[in-house]
């Protein structure tokens, strides 16, 4: 009797402790979900897909123009705290004839991108950030040195990972939010993306890519 009742008693227990976690594993779903619930508020006719690692594809337009935002889990390099990665893109065309990439403190396992696919390393400019890789395809049809410089001031923040200009558009890559040290080290928790991207984070991200296509397009046409 007694050991029915101690079975009982367990698997109570049990259910209880299975119907809350699954009860918490979907909350936790829903809000990665909505990582970019406020970012969507700065766009028009905003459309969100989720993938399937769970967190969103935004993409919308935003003062004319249609942007793709995309975020990116990283829990694979075991060097670093996991990071969740914001790829910000203005897939515009534009009047240029080589691919630039700008990699701020390259690893050589930045699963987002395709920095170490392009053929030529080039030695930084000394004016850019310390730290930095830069590749392309095509050094002699890079954009201007100083345009380049005119918009390197927010590569120096400590959140910036990636510029890409390429003829299919712009791309700025920005570090979203990191694992909590603590949870990490002493669980391998790497829970990320509960509490949502603000918009005030995204929109000068944003104002960047215009400001740079801007001047691409105006200094490029021009000097045609």
């Amino acid at each position: 009797m007694l050991l029915a009742l101690a079975a009982a008693i367990a698997g109570t227990g049990f259910l209880y402790v299975l119907t809350r976690n699954i009860r918490d594993s979907r909350e936790r779903a829903a809000r990665r979900a909505n990582f970019l619930d406020d970012v969507q508020t700065l766009f028009s006719g905003g459309l969100k897909k989720v993938s399937a690692d769970g967190f969103p594809r935004l993409s919308g337009t935003y003062r004319g123009l249609t942007f793709d935002i995309q975020v990116v889990p990283d829990t694979l390099n075991f060097r670093k705290l996991p990071s969740l990665w914001l790829l910000v893109t203005l897939p515009e065309p534009l009047p240029v004839r080589a691919t630039f990439d700008l990699m701020m403190r390259p690893r050589g396992v930045e699963l987002f991108s395709k920095h170490t696919d392009l053929p030529v390393q080039m030695a930084a400019d000394p004016a850019f950030p310390h730290d930095c890789s830069v590749r392309t395809d095509a050094p002699e049809f890079l954009p201007p040195r100083q345009l380049l410089l005119k918009h390197k001031a927010i590569l120096e923040n400590p959140y910036a990972k990636e510029l890409l200009i390429s003829p299919k558009g712009l791309r700025i890559v920005w570090l979203a939010e990191e694992a909590n040290r603590g949870n990490y080290l002493l669980f391998r928790d790497s829970e990320m993306g509960l509490s949502p991207f603000p918009s005030a984070n995204a929109k000068p991200l944003l104002d960047y890519l215009i400001d740079l296509r801007e001047d691409l397009t105006t200094r490029l046409e021009t000097e045609r």
